[in-house]
C-alpha cells in the first residue's frame, strides 16, 4: 500500500470524531441490521466458491475496467463464506455488508452509469468534489471511501484464501490467518479490534474444514478451484490498486 498508514489510535479517533455516543450506538445498531437483511435475502443460500469464481471472472472488461455489479456479487458471495465461519469475522463481514450497501444504493440512483465501473465512479466522484481528500466530513460515505475499504479487506482475503490454497494438510489455519491479517488489514484497525482478532484466530478449525466450507468436493477439488479463482480475484486487486494510487486515494480519511 503507498503512503503512511494511520495508527489505530489515530483512526480510532477519526472515526469517533464528532460523534457522541449515542451516534455510535446507532451505527452499531445499523450494521447489525444491514447484515440481518443481508443473511434474510440470501436465505438457505449457501456459500460456493464457484459463484465467487463467476463473479470475479466478469468483473474486468476488455478496457481492463473493473465493473461494479459483479464485484458487488463476488463480495456477497465472500461474506457467505466468512458467515459461515462463525461469529470470529463478523468485524469484518458486517462492515463489508454497509459497505456493499453504500455502493449498490449509488447503483441505484439517478447516477448509476456513473457508478458502472470503478474507474468511472473515481473520475466521476473527483471531478465534482464528491470526496474528502483530507479529512472527513461532507462526504463521509463517497463511493471512492467505501469502495477503498472493500479493497482493502479484498487483499486480506486473498492473501489467506492463497495461503489455504499453498499450505500443507497439516497447516495452522490460526497462523495463516493471523499472518495474513497483519501483513494486510490490521494495519488500518485499531489496537482493540487486533487484539480481538488475534485471540479469535486461535479458535479457527483445521485446513481441511476450511477447504469443505467451499462446497465444491474435495478438500483437494477445493484447492484447485481456489487456483482458479484467485488469479482473477488478484487481477482486480491489482488494477484497482493501480487506479487509486494513480489518483493519490489510498489513504483516503
Amino acid at each position: 500500500m503507498a503512503g503512511a498508514r494511520a495508527s489505530g489510535v489515530d483512526w480510532l479517533r477519526r472515526e469517533r470524531a464528532g460523534q457522541p455516543s449515542g451516534k455510535r450506538k446507532q451505527r452499531a445498531e445499523e450494521s447489525r441490521g444491514s447484515l440481518e437483511r443481508f443473511n434474510m435475502a440470501a436465505g438457505a443460500e449457501t456459500f460456493s466458491l464457484r459463484e465467487v469464481l463467476v463473479a470475479f471472472t466478469a468483473c474486468v472488461s476488455e478496457q481492463r475496467e473493473v465493473r461494479v455489479d459483479p464485484y458487488l456479487a463476488g463480495w456477497k458471495g465472500l461474506v457467505r463464506f466468512l458467515n459461515c465461519l462463525g461469529t470470529i469475522f463478523s468485524f469484518i463481514s458486517k462492515d463489508a455488508v454497509t459497505k456493499i450497501e453504500i455502493i449498490e444504493n449509488y447503483r441505484n440512483s439517478d447516477q448509476r452509469e456513473k457508478y458502472l465501473t470503478v474507474q468511472s465512479m473515481v473520475e466521476y466522484e473527483l471531478a465534482n468534489g464528491l470526496v474528502d481528500l483530507q479529512q472527513r466530513s461532507k462526504h463521509p460515505n463517497s463511493g471512492c471511501r467505501t469502495f477503498l475499504r472493500l479493497h482493502r479487506a479484498l487483499h486480506w482475503l486473498q492473501m489467506f484464501l492463497e495461503g489455504l490454497r499453498t499450505g500443507e494438510d497439516n497447516s495452522k489455519t490460526s497462523v495463516i490467518c493471523s499472518e495474513t491479517y497483519n501483513a494486510s488489514l490490521a494495519n488500518y484497525h485499531p489496537w482493540i479490534i487486533r487484539k480481538a482478532a488475534g485471540v479469535a484466530f486461535c479458535a479457527l478449525p483445521t485446513r481441511n474444514t476450511f477447504l469443505e466450507t467451499m462446497n465444491v468436493g474435495t478438500a483437494e477439488e477445493a484447492v484447485a478451484m481456489l487456483g482458479d479463482a484467485l488469479p482473477y480475484i488478484c487481477e482486480v486487486y491489482k488494477i484497482t490498486e493501480e487506479l487509486y494510487a494513480q489518483h493519490k486515494l489510498l489513504d483516503l480519511p
